[in-house]
């Protein structure tokens, strides 16, 4: 047997090796419980979040190009969250919320029972886009990545509550999250022990941005509610376990943790950036390219699957595991 031939025969086996593994990895996946980090962030994986970006871009290609709220590739959004969370075995409600004046417009929500039910970790992501595009980055990234995390935390029995929500009309003004923050008891905001959001988390000319909960960089509006720097410090450990750096960016860059804050819930999340250009300084620490946006395609139609750094987005994804595992098991 020639030389070339071996090479390709072993070559050939080692795919069929991984192959093989990575599917007794998921099916190790499917039926046990990620009953600690190192497990979870095993069966977390970029390609289980990028099955639901594509399937978002298909949604939208079914509907003249878009997700935004108030439309029909918005519905059909909500229809694939909720059919896949309830095929984890959640319990899932379709909180309903008054959009233009209408009142059949949905959040998604999902909740795992945790020991402590007055104890909840509220972990969400805007799932609509603009109406210019699909908004696969903004804000198909931060709906996948918390989709994957719910479904493969379903089998676990955290201490604390989880409640994973998929906010409707944020490119409104928040109009979702507003609405079911309003629609709470004080004693049922108050049980709310912190609110982590993800919103534009796989910008292909990203930062590794971290909200300041503890205003350490002096900008913006100032820190947010008792218990945000504790957030941030978190994520903060996180991207040095990885060695890789990290900035913090003001609340200022709303998402859904303004009605929150609003609330004095703790708040903070992740970001990878989207409408400023990328300084030299910048381009030294991240790479990319100078004086490009963050997120060139940001509100356009070229939001699409095309427009998604999975290398960014798989360490972000891994990120919302490890704070939302953190948090669902922390007995503080």
């Amino acid at each position: 047997m020639g030389k070339a031939i071996q090479i390709s025969l072993l070559l050939l086996f080692a795919a069929l090796l991984s192959g093989q593994l990575g599917c007794a990895e998921a099916a190790v996946c499917d039926t046990r419980a990620n009953d600690t980090q190192e497990k979870l962030l095993e069966c977390v994986t970029i390609e289980g979040v990028r099955e639901h970006l594509e399937a978002f871009q298909a949604i939208a290609d079914a509907n003249e190009g878009t997700r935004a709220a108030g439309t029909p590739g918005y519905d059909a959004s909500v229809a694939y969250v909720a059919e896949r969370l309830e095929e984890a075995g959640y319990d899932v409600e379709l909180n309903s919320f008054e959009f233009r004046g209408e009142s059949t417009h949905f959040n998604v929500l999902a909740e795992l029972p945790g020991g402590d039910a007055g104890n909840v970790v509220m972990i969400g992501a805007h799932l609509d886009s603009v109406r210019a595009g699909p908004g696969i980055n903004d804000n198909g990234s931060g709906s996948a990545a918390i989709l994957e995390v719910a479904e493969q935390m379903a089998k676990a029995k955290p201490h604390n509550t989880v409640r994973f929500a998929w906010w409707g009309a944020e490119e409104s003004f928040m109009v979702g999250s507003s609405a079911y923050i309003s629609s709470l008891t004080e004693e049922e905001q108050e049980n709310i022990a912190q609110y982590i959001n993800f919103d534009v988390i796989g910008s292909t000319n990203h930062i590794f941005f971290i909200y300041d909960g503890d205003d350490s960089d002096e900008e913006g509006t100032g820190p947010g509610p008792e218990g945000s720097a504790e957030i941030e410090k978190l994520f903060e450990s996180y991207y040095t376990d990885l060695s890789l750096p990290f900035q913090g960016v003001d609340f200022t860059m709303g998402s859904d943790f303004i009605p929150f804050m609003g609330a004095g819930i703790p708040s903070g999340g992740l970001f990878s950036g989207c409408c400023r250009d990328k300084t030299d300084e910048e381009v030294t620490l991240w790479g990319g390219t100078v004086g490009d946006q963050y997120d060139p395609c940001y509100h356009q139609a070229c939001d699409n699957i095309d427009n998604i750094n999975f290398e960014v987005l798989d360490v972000n994804a891994d990120a919302a595991a490890f704070a939302t595992f953190h948090y669902a098991m922390n007995a503080d």
